[in-house]
């Protein structure tokens, strides 16, 4: 079958208001050529003639693993290790030490985090890697390793599936890696590079729609969300700020791409700065 089918207006339609509705992905009207060269694949791999054949199989027979397909070729997987770096210089400096005081004191019981667009596992395992250094170069470990969770969600079941293997080709092992991290936490295996258990353990990844209710995700001291929202229409992002806001503690700790502008922060967030990185926390009571 000739694979090369332009797709027309009204498949088009029919797409860009299903890619919305299921993802949240706002497409243009004028990346028509987004949709044909993302899907064109599967109208062989699915025995479709047209677009709209496609369009029937997962809107009308509600086939979920032509969807998942779908999903995973629409959804944009770019990701780095430690990407802007400055995300992570601000948890070790600012909020770990402060974390680690309110442990001791009791103030709090456990440290919570969610990494909502994981992708293929890079911010969450960033993130564990930098708390478990932080603590293992202080001797504390065994003591306050166990207090922190790490929650990492994405749509895509497919990249959650090679998040959870932590299993890195060299590529991808050298897009912000430093290598005093690389050398400490992954050991390699010709090709690959294979994280450390110990931190791959500490990531809980779950399949997630960021359309869908927080409330069973429960309450997290930080969120990264970082260029996800980009994708999505403005309405949807304003109301993932405030969806972010009630799913973070009091003075919870909300991380957005360095590129990223809020519009509506002001409600909910009061904006900091530190070395050069911005990061956004709750109104409400100070740490």
């Amino acid at each position: 079958m000739n694979m090369n089918v332009n797709i027309s207006s009204k498949e088009f339609a029919l797409m860009q208001r299903y890619i919305e509705e299921e993802c949240g992905i706002s497409i243009g009207n004028d990346k028509a050529y987004l949709i044909e060269s993302r899907l064109s694949s599967m109208l062989g791999e699915f025995n479709c003639s047209s677009y709209e054949e496609l369009y029937h199989l997962i809107y009308t027979k509600k086939d979920r693993r032509v969807s998942e397909r779908v999903i995973d070729a629409i959804t944009t997987n770019e990701t780095l290790w430690f990407r802007d770096k400055t995300p992570w210089i601000i948890l070790e400096k600012v909020l770990l030490p402060q974390y680690i005081k309110d442990l001791e004191s009791g103030k709090r019981d456990r440290i919570r985090i969610w990494s909502a667009g994981c992708s293929t596992g890079q911010e969450p395992y960033s993130t564990a890697m930098v708390i478990h250094n932080f603590l293992d170069i202080r001797g504390l470990k065994e003591k306050f390793l166990p207090k922190f969770e790490i929650v990492a969600t994405d749509i895509s079941s497919t990249v959650l599936e090679v998040a959870k293997k932590g299993r890195y080709d060299s590529i991808s092992i050298m897009r912000g890696m430093p290598a005093s991290y690389r050398d400490k936490y992954f050991k390699r295996e010709g090709r690959v590079w294979i994280l450390d258990d110990e931190i791959r353990n500490m990531v809980d990844f779950r399949q997630f729609n960021l359309q869908n209710s927080f409330v069973l995700l429960g309450k997290f001291h930080i969120i990264f969300c970082r260029y996800v929202m980009i994708y999505f229409s403005s309405d949807l992002k304003d109301e993932l700020v405030s969806k972010f806001s009630m799913a973070l503690k009091d003075s919870g700790i909300l991380f957005i791409g360095s590129s990223e502008m809020l519009s509506v922060y002001r409600e909910y967030f009061d904006m900091e700065q530190y070395e050069g990185g911005v990061y956004y926390r709750k109104k409400g009571e100070v740490l």
